[in-house]
């Protein structure tokens, strides 16, 4: 099977390999890490390429993260968020049709930058959240996790910071964060296949390339999940995230 329409070379598989890495640990309970790897993604294989790429991963690591945390998932709020997620895809497929392909990138950009400020405010408030008993509070977090999710597989931090506004337990966070996006991304496979076509028969040769990567990601993230300080991790990720929105933006 002939690759070279997505890997131009033997640093298109270490992105490839390293994004697949940092899937497994986000899934298995260090959250944050696959953002990262988003700018980085669409540098190397195009923005919305990446997108179908990093998706089929993701579904495979949904499955590894539920069947690790199955019991620990808070459905009344899965409940809440999904609708307007759908709504989000959709809203996601209207805004492609309205920009050129040369600025999908800068809409990733544009749509981590407003997460980014959304996460950075809910952490100079503090844990206490007035606003989580609005009627309008989760479809709106609904509506934006899906759009983001859609645009560039980015809304991770949106999630989090829902998530973390309800003040749930450690495991439940991390349980129904995997079932949310278990459910989210693979209602995403149809429209990415027949809207976006950005997946097909030889994106997913590469992600089965990839598989041996993000088992040993869930691995690293469920052995390193009890040792990592969590405030250290958190200015980590918030730096990291700060400098992977500007170049999103500027390049």
């Amino acid at each position: 099977m002939d690759f070279s329409a997505y890997i131009q070379n033997e640093w298109s598989w270490v992105v490839l390999f390293m994004m697949a890495v940092f899937v497994g640990m986000s899934k298995t309970g260090v959250q944050g890490l696959t953002i990262l790897t988003i700018p980085l993604l669409a540098m190397t294989f195009g923005a919305k390429p990446s997108t179908g790429l990093m998706l089929p991963i993701l579904c495979f690591a949904d499955i590894i993260g539920v069947s690790y945390y199955r019991r620990q998932a808070e459905w009344r709020y899965i409940l809440r968020l999904l609708p307007m997620a759908v709504a989000g895809f959709f809203l996601a497929l209207w805004v492609d049709n309205m920009i050129p392909a040369t600025q999908f990138k800068h809409l990733m950009g544009a749509c981590l930058a407003v997460v980014l400020a959304v996460m950075l405010w809910s952490q100079w408030r503090g844990k206490e959240n007035v606003l989580i008993d609005k009627w309008w509070y989760s479809p709106l977090f609904g509506l934006l996790g899906g759009f983001t999710t859609m645009i560039g597989n980015a809304a991770g931090p949106v999630m989090a910071i829902y998530l973390l506004s309800t003040r749930m337990p450690k495991l439940a966070f991390v349980g129904t964060n995997a079932w949310f996006f278990l459910c989210v991304n693979y209602l995403k496979l149809p429209l990415q296949v027949f809207a976006w076509h950005n997946i097909n028969m030889t994106t997913l040769a590469i992600d089965a390339c990839a598989i041996p990567f993000v088992l040993a990601g869930a691995f690293l993230g469920i052995r390193l999940v009890k040792y990592l300080p969590e405030k250290g991790f958190r200015i980590f990720t918030t730096i990291v995230t700060i400098v992977s929105v500007l170049v999103m933006l500027l390049v």
